[in-house]
């Protein structure tokens, strides 16, 4: 099992801001790589309640099973290698793999067996290390919405805090109140129904 507390600030981008820092930056075509998040739940979303998601990204043939939950500094996330027969199983609404994700599951009282699959997001995702952290841009396709996004992951909360929004000024971005992935699919799955 593989932890870690992620520390993160996120802001929404117009395309025209996008391709500006994608400029800035010196983030070529070459540079963006393609991960898919298929996202999980139960019916009556049980995960959601408890703030927390679950999620499995598929990046260069490999499969890696998230679970995000609240912590005091950002989101602890506990991450868990599925072999493709388990990540088949998954995405197919079967068998759910044993292992730690499965245990945290049951402490929170939400039955593994009662996860389903409810969707895909892909993400072409570009990434710059800065001197204490890892700025991100992402161009997200999700249903029928493509929405561009800057991440900025880092050390400390605090200092991250001033860091990204005096890169955000730096560049004439106005910062906006910004869901995570997972919440902004959620809305505009409910916003189709």
């Amino acid at each position: 099992m593989e932890q870690e507390v992620e520390i993160e600030f996120k802001n929404m981008l117009t395309p025209d801001e996008f391709f500006l820092l994608s400029n800035e930056l010196s983030l070529k075509e070459e540079s963006f790589t393609t991960q898919t998040n298929h996202y999980f739940d139960t019916p009556d979303f049980s995960l959601k309640s408890h703030r927390c998601a679950l999620r499995i990204r598929e990046k260069n043939g490999s499969f890696v099973l998230t679970l995000k939950q609240p912590h005091p500094d950002g989101l602890l996330e506990t991450h868990q290698q599925l072999s493709e027969a388990e990540y088949s199983s998954y995405m197919n609404n079967e068998k759910f793999a044993e292992g730690h994700v499965y245990s945290i599951l049951t402490d929170l009282g939400v039955d593994p067996k009662s996860i389903v699959y409810l969707g895909t997001l892909k993400t072409k995702r570009a990434e710059k290390e800065t001197t204490d952290g890892l700025l991100v841009l992402d161009e997200n396709q999700y249903l029928s919405v493509i929405d561009y996004e800057l991440e900025y992951e880092a050390k400390e909360r605090k200092k991250g805090e001033f860091e990204f929004s005096t890169f955000l000024k730096q560049y004439g971005i106005p910062e906006r109140k910004t869901l995570n992935k997972i919440q902004r699919f959620f809305e505009a799955k409910n916003s189709e129904l």
